[in-house]
């Protein structure tokens, strides 16, 4: 789900506000120590004076100006201190105040988006890809291979292979992912650790359980007062950079599903934007539930990944309950 035009126009104004609460803040500040300080309003006075006194030399060919000019001002400079100090004031205390030190609130260091604005952007993006809470526990750092064994663990070190490769080639290459298999054998686990790696790295993600993505888009296909409200879903849903849907075939199967599947996978292929699909579904049930167009699309352009096993989530279930 990319950032619309208005939530990074959002996010910019955002930086403007805090130049002006900085620079408010200031003007307090320097009326602040005008009002109770004495000899300082003419120190800075003095501060501007020499400026323009400097700029004169200059034009009329002193070379030592600039020279004079800095000794002066570094007098000056040390005064004021010296006067802030002595009020009970920090030395810094009319120093300009940011935020963000490094970009000095815009954003941006030498036309590079700065770490500050970088960390918003992804924050957002977190926050739209409805998989946030479930990623900050399940991800690459929680990994295990300890509740596989045999085959079972050989197809769990493949897909897990898939998924770095996956990764490594996100930004250059474009692949998708399906993983089937039996329940709890790690197949939405694998998605969120691509989700999270993603995420961090400022890619879009939307990641909708195939209920969910089904009702939501049920619910606005047929309300025709919410139509622009479908049409960005729709926008999102295409044009993200990476749509995970997880779950396929939990969702009760008719044409609108079908149709609205097909769709979602034939337009996310033409714009070359990755998917994955993770499914408890066979492909065999695969072909016999859905369309011969989807199984089509899904067995010539996904990796699949086969996961078998135990159901993970019943035995740490079963651990957790005999603590």
């Amino acid at each position: 789900m990319a950032l619309s035009n208005a939530q990074y126009e959002s996010i910019l104004k955002g930086y403007a506000q805090r130049q002006d609460r900085n620079r408010h803040l200031l003007n307090e500040h320097r009326a602040f120590v005008y009002d109770r300080i004495d000899g300082y309003r003419e120190a800075d006075e003095q501060t501007s004076s020499l400026s323009v006194q400097c700029a004169k030399r200059l034009l009329a060919g002193d070379e030592s100006a600039l020279l004079s000019l800095h000794g002066e001002l570094g007098r000056l400079s040390s005064y004021k201190k010296q006067l802030l100090v002595a009020a009970g004031l920090p030395a810094d205390y009319l120093e300009p105040g940011y935020d963000c030190p490094d970009c000095l609130d815009t954003g941006y260091i030498d036309g590079q988006k700065c770490h500050c604005l970088k960390q918003q952007i992804i924050t957002l993006l977190y926050e739209q890809s409805h998989i946030r809470d479930t990623i900050d526990s399940e991800n690459f750092s929680s990994l295990s291979y300890d509740y596989y064994k045999g085959q079972d663990l050989e197809h769990f070190q493949s897909a897990v292979r898939n998924c770095r490769q996956f990764l490594q080639t996100f930004l250059k290459e474009y692949h998708n992912l399906f993983f089937c298999g039996t329940v709890g054998t790690g197949k939405s686990f694998l998605s969120g650790c691509i989700a999270k790696e993603l995420l961090e790295k400022g890619c879009s993600v939307i990641y909708f359980s195939a209920i969910g993505l089904f009702e939501t888009l049920a619910r606005y296909s047929f309300d025709t007062k919410n139509k622009e409200t479908l049409y960005n879903i729709y926008e999102d849903l295409y044009n993200c950079d990476l749509v995970i849907i997880d779950d396929l075939g939990t969702e009760i199967t008719n044409s609108f599903v079908t149709a609205q599947l097909f769709s979602c996978l034939n337009e996310r292929h033409l714009a070359r934007k990755a998917t994955i699909i993770s499914t408890n579904l066979s492909l065999a049930e695969l072909q016999d539930r859905y369309s011969d167009r989807i199984f089509s699309r899904i067995t010539s352009n996904y990796q699949i990944c086969k996961l078998s096993g135990p159901d993970i989530r019943m035995y740490k279930k079963r651990m957790a309950n005999r603590k």
